[in-house]
């Protein structure tokens, strides 16, 4: 089925669907508007002449409209401009440490409503709606994977890594991924076959290194009690004492997939505790990160064909398949 509504009609009518926040994002796609020049973002020819060509236009235009809302918020963040910011609405979910913010609901119906004007046949898995229900699984209808802002509480607390992610999956799995981390300016695609890429150029397959001097990054999450917290301190003491060159937490899982994709991290693990992810820190990055060429398993997998579970509760993305191994031996011995 083709398409040809005009972008940004689309966008306004996605928009204004947004009831409950309307007057908010039509200040926002307005400000999307005037400032659309210096956020332009080209999607990779090769993306484009993928089978998801009309998807990546869709995810790219509404996840820079979403990074603009939390842009607003994180550029004011500690200075007076703060004043004038509406309060971000902090909610509880399931802990202190689990939360959101009206930003996240906002986003997600930006999104979601995005989605639903242009796929009106197509299933819809978004944090904020799931809250903390129980997360539908995947059909064979196509379905997209949500996550309006991944890493909350660096945004609410002004840190510049949080992210807008959005992934396509068919058949049950994820073939599409696009984040955008708007305090960084940086624009993560990929398709499954066509490769990843970041601000439009290739991300290249990294080169296997050794423990010694790899980057090891991992996410504690939000179990507080002490043999939780025991477990997931002897992990990274582990690392340490093998002597690597340095360890690494940023708050954001997507992200971490992307910095693994491009180097910047060697791996992340989390999982130790029950701190594991859920399909919306997962969907996109799995694409990205395997597109360049990137190992990425449960700490147990589920299959023999090690197919990466969405809904596993642990995860390893690696550089290379052997560090994969070699970080599995540390953290299934915890």
């Amino acid at each position: 089925m083709k398409h040809q509504t005009d972008s940004n009609a689309l966008l306004l009518g996605a928009v204004a669907g947004a009831a409950t926040v309307g007057a908010t994002c039509m200040w926002a796609y307005q400000k999307w508007t005037k400032n659309k020049q210096e956020n332009s973002f080209n999607i990779p020819s090769q993306l484009l002449n993928s089978p998801y060509k009309e998807q990546f236009q869709l995810a790219v235009k509404v996840a820079i409209l979403a990074g603009n809302n939390i842009a607003l918020y994180g550029n004011a963040k500690g200075t007076q401009a703060e004043a004038s910011n509406d309060d971000l609405g902090i909610e509880t979910k399931a802990s202190a440490a689990d939360f959101c913010t009206k930003i996240d609901v906002l986003n997600e119906e930006i999104v979601t409503a995005a989605i639903q004007t242009t796929f009106p046949d197509h299933a819809i898995i978004g944090e904020e709606s799931t809250g903390t229900g129980t997360i539908p699984p995947l059909t064979d209808k196509p379905t997209w994977i949500i996550d309006p802002i991944d890493g909350t509480t660096n945004f609410a607390s002004g840190l510049p890594l949080a992210c807008v992610s959005i992934a396509f999956c068919v058949n049950k799995r994820p073939v599409m991924g696009c984040v955008f981390a708007p305090m960084t300016n940086e624009l993560y695609l990929a398709a499954k076959g066509f490769g990843a890429y970041r601000n439009g150029v290739r991300i290249t397959q990294r080169q296997h290194v050794d423990l010694q001097q790899a980057v090891v990054a991992f996410e504690f999450g939000y179990p507080r009690n002490k043999q939780a917290v025991d477990n997931m301190v002897a992990a990274v003491a582990q690392f340490m004492e093998r002597g690597c060159r340095a360890t690494r937490q940023i708050g954001s899982g997507v992200l971490d997939l992307c910095w693994v994709a491009t180097g910047r991290f060697s791996l992340i693990y989390s999982g130790i505790a029950g701190e594991g992810w859920k399909p919306w820190d997962y969907a996109a990055g799995l694409v990205i990160a395997q597109e360049a060429g990137c190992a990425m398993e449960n700490f147990q997998p589920n299959n023999s064909d090690g197919v990466f579970d969405l809904y596993g509760d642990s995860i390893i993305c690696a550089i290379s398949k052997e560090l994969l191994e070699e970080c599995r031996q540390i953290v299934t011995k915890i």
